[in-house]
């Protein structure tokens, strides 16, 4: 009897088997059919919360809120390269998550969460970098300076690179798991040179403007459009996200029923089983 892919961790399709004793409970969500139940409901309202919240922040940020006293209209390009930071950061420090997990752990669904993250976090780095160029040419009178700020970012897009391109470079994609799980984690000490770059080392790149632990260096009427497109940035790097593993479980369950099928249709093996 066949077995269902929807309760089963194929380990052909390139998901490891569920682990037993400690860690045991991370997987009670990972199993793909599951997942998909949980996601697919879901996944439609958050593309569209994402859509909507986005660009309510980016129109009242563009058009509604005031310019900066000093940088003019320039300034206004922060509502667009500030959450794309944030977001490539934070996506990054989730991709580390998602290493661990699968190193430590063998969840499922990790490989699958690293290998769709990357792209996406690429694309959010790559948004800043063309943003804060756009927004330095007025500023420093030129689109790119190697600041220490600006070098860390762009060394964050060049590992997501890595470890997109990393994680596909194998035949056996469990090894391309593994070598990229273990880039994805060294390259976690990028994270904190970014935030505090601007403190260790002299740099042009403004200080740090919104502080958790402290007041933040900005009007009340610039913050809140500021958060509101934060909020829709990272929404659709979730419903992105989410949407990528959902169509990378498909494709895989469609290449396990091809295989099965090539191997039930082959003359050689049914004579053999016979």
């Amino acid at each position: 009897m066949e077995r269902p892919l929807t309760q089963t961790y194929p380990a052909e399709a390139g998901i490891a088997p569920r682990p037993k004793g400690a860690g045991a409970w991370l997987h009670r969500y990972a199993n793909p059919g599951r997942f998909q139940r949980l996601v697919r409901p879901i996944l439609p309202w958050l593309a569209w919360f994402a859509f909507i919240i986005t660009v309510t922040g980016l129109v009242w940020g563009f058009f509604f809120s005031p310019a900066d006293w000093q940088q003019g209209i320039a300034s206004r390009i922060m509502y667009v390269h500030v959450p794309a930071a944030w977001v490539a950061m934070n996506g990054y420090a989730l991709l580390a998550v998602c290493s661990l997990l699968s190193i430590v752990w063998r969840h499922p669904l990790a490989d699958l969460a690293a290998r769709e993250i990357s792209p996406i976090g690429a694309g959010f780095a790559a948004l800043c970098l063309i943003t804060g160029s756009l927004w330095g040419r007025p500023d420093w009178g030129t689109y790119w300076v190697w600041d220490a700020r600006l070098t860390s970012v762009l060394i964050l897009f060049f590992l997501y690179l890595g470890h997109a391109a990393l994680i596909r470079a194998f035949d056996n994609p469990q090894h391309g798991y593994r070598a990229a799980a273990i880039l994805a984690l060294v390259g976690v000490i990028n994270l904190p040179i970014i935030v505090f770059s601007v403190y260790w080392w002299n740099t042009l790149h403004q200080g740090n403007t919104i502080s958790i632990t402290g007041p933040s260096k900005i009007y009340v009427s610039m913050l809140w459009p500021l958060l509101i497109g934060t909020i829709g940035f990272y929404a659709a790097f979730f419903a992105l996200v989410l949407a990528r593993i959902s169509s990378a479980i498909m494709e895989q369950r469609a290449r396990v029923l091809l295989l099965a099928s090539a191997e039930d249709s082959d003359p050689a093996k049914s004579v053999a089983r016979s």
